[in-house]
């Protein structure tokens, strides 16, 4: 039976980090659905460092979402991911986000989280608590706050959670998603 993975995001979703595990699980033959607040096109952005203290951002490529929040049955996934880029600071208030992120840390099913999507994670506390993981480094109060121990390195596991600092831990972060998924 072929593997359905569920991807969350929104506007301003860090390109490379719904492209690359999108194509990469398209890759594998797992039938993948990307999930935003409506189904619509949604504007990526491109994060970077160009001397300034903190990211840039420049907009990126329309990638189409497949489903609205409010019509996903997580039952029907086997893993979730949740990328960052700025996407993650809203859809957390959508009312069906902690329901669906919920369902795969009861069912111990695969959650890859990288960089910002640490702010989405922290909706459902009670599955972080005295867990460990990582995020991008301006997340790790809002890790501690959700109660997991923050991890300085740039690529975690720790059960069912693989988190990544950032897209240039993509190739690590989708290698370890995938081992778990096929597990």
């Amino acid at each position: 039976m072929t593997k359905k993975v569920l991807i969350l995001a929104g506007d301003a979703v860090e390109a490379l980090e719904i492209y690359y595990p999108y194509f990469r699980c398209l890759e594998e033959g797992y039938d993948v659905q990307i999930a935003a607040p409506s189904k619509k096109k949604l504007q990526t952005v491109v994060h970077d460092f160009i001397g300034w203290d903190t990211y840039t951002e420049s907009k990126g490529y329309l990638i189409e979402s497949h489903v609205a929040f409010e019509n996903i049955k997580p039952e029907e996934y086997d893993g979730l991911i949740i990328p960052g880029g700025r996407a993650p600071e809203y859809i957390r208030l959508n009312e069906n986000v902690p329901r669906i992120v919920a369902h795969f840390f009861e069912t111990n099913k695969p959650v890859g989280a990288i960089c910002h999507a640490s702010l989405v994670l922290s909706t459902v506390s009670q599955y972080l608590e005295g867990r460990e993981m990582t995020a991008y480094i301006a997340c790790k109060p809002d890790v501690e706050a959700a109660g997991a121990t923050y991890i300085e390195n740039h690529l975690h596991v720790e059960g069912n959670l693989v988190s990544g600092h950032a897209w240039p831990d993509l190739p690590g972060f989708m290698k370890e998603f995938i081992k778990l998924l096929n597990h």
